[in-house]
């Protein structure tokens, strides 16, 4: 992953007491606090503590579209819960990056709408145009690469991952490794991605990667569109959004996904003994990599709780839990030089080769504009 900022020799010796309440260095306040719904920053809240209190009077968080398996949220919202005592609600837990923008919309001013947000890049870009999400910045702000947040600080990444094929070996006889082999006809009914591209961000993703693939590039999504629309004419692609439910019942046997959901799912049918065999593959031939932005609605209707949420899961303990499920943190180069990584769950990541490359706002906001206006035709015509 890209080099983050060195952070001072003060923070590393913070960050080493993994176990200290968040905020215990750097986040007292400098000035007068400000209410929650306002403040910029823990210390600008009048101090972690100040914000932890405030958060608990609240007693509540709502999320949105996180299902437990993805990225170990299952995990995170239990260590968030035992730890502050505060409940967090998820609506509709398999909703996409689109459904949540629509929420922060729909539900203004009624209680219901979600207090934070985990999207794709492109739709955290939006979100931010529209005004939708507030300035705050976590304690581990300087630490984010800078192409890794906005530097309004309305939105920045988290974790992510590499774009990945999984295929069922018990169903497939020979499972592809690149996107040219899911050209081949044995793969009539059998490819399926994880969701709308125009409403999905890992499904977005997929598309990115096949134009990758296929002789496109950031500032051309297009070769990616036309490569679906010929796996639906021959009928290769299914319009299934794919899902361990979806795998399991064979509906899906090839899914293109980020690789710490492939491999999450893997686990997942080893653990309950479900006959099948899911293999994970990085395609050399479209190596794609993105992270999922976090962000704090502007109109919260907990606010604190939000802030606090956001401290949470860009600390080292919530760091390292998206690192569990094969998620890699956003603070991952910074974790490993100041030894708060989990080298042991570092060292189960896929192996893969050179330095990531990602594209620009301006190049993914025309990459979304493609493909919000090109698809349905494409894989329905």
């Amino acid at each position: 992953m890209p080099a983050p900022r060195l952070r001072s020799a003060g923070v590393a010796v913070c960050l080493a007491f993994v176990a200290a309440p968040l905020g215990a260095c750097g986040q007292t306040p400098t000035a007068a606090p400000r209410a929650p719904a306002v403040a910029t920053s823990a210390a600008d809240a009048g101090g972690t503590a100040a914000l932890t209190a405030a958060a608990k009077k609240e007693g509540a968080l709502n999320a949105i579209a996180l299902p437990s398996d993805w990225a170990n949220y299952g995990a995170l919202i239990d260590g968030f819960e035992r730890k502050y005592g505060i409940k967090v609600k998820v609506e509709n837990p398999e909703g996409t990056s689109q459904d949540e923008i629509n929420a922060l919309k729909e539900h203004r001013g009624n209680g219901r709408a979600p207090d934070v947000v985990d999207v794709g890049g492109s739709f955290a870009q939006s979100a931010a145009q529209q005004g939708l999400l507030a300035p705050y910045k976590v304690a581990e702000w300087d630490k984010i690469p800078e192409q890794q947040k906005d530097p309004e600080a309305r939105w920045y990444n988290n974790y992510g991952g590499y774009v990945s094929i999984g295929c069922d070996a018990n169903r497939v006889k020979t499972c592809p490794a690149t996107f040219a082999d899911l050209r081949k006809p044995e793969y009539k009914g059998q490819v399926a991605l994880n969701g709308d591209p125009t409403k999905s961000g890992s499904a977005f993703a997929g598309v990115y990667a096949a134009a990758l693939a296929n002789g496109g590039s950031f500032d051309d999504i297009q070769p990616g569109i036309d490569f679906f629309a010929e796996l639906s004419k021959n009928g290769n692609f299914v319009p299934v959004a794919s899902s361990s439910a979806t795998i399991a019942k064979g509906q899906t046997p090839i899914s293109i996904d980020w690789d710490f959901l492939n491999l999450g799912y893997a686990d997942e049918f080893r653990k309950k003994g479900a006959n099948v065999d899911w293999q994970t593959t990085i395609p050399f031939d479209g190596s794609f990599a993105q992270y999922y932005a976090n962000g704090v609605n502007k109109n919260a209707p907990h606010p604190a709780a939000a802030r606090l949420w956001q401290e949470y899961v860009f600390s080292p303990e919530g760091q390292n839990i998206r690192l569990g499920a094969y998620a890699r943190p956003v603070l991952m180069d910074a974790m490993a030089k100041d030894g708060t990584l989990d080298k042991a769950a570092a060292e189960k990541l896929p192996t893969v080769e050179g330095t990531p490359t990602f594209p620009t706002e301006a190049q993914r906001e025309k990459a979304r504009t493609a493909v919000n206006s090109g698809w349905a035709a494409a894989v329905s015509g």
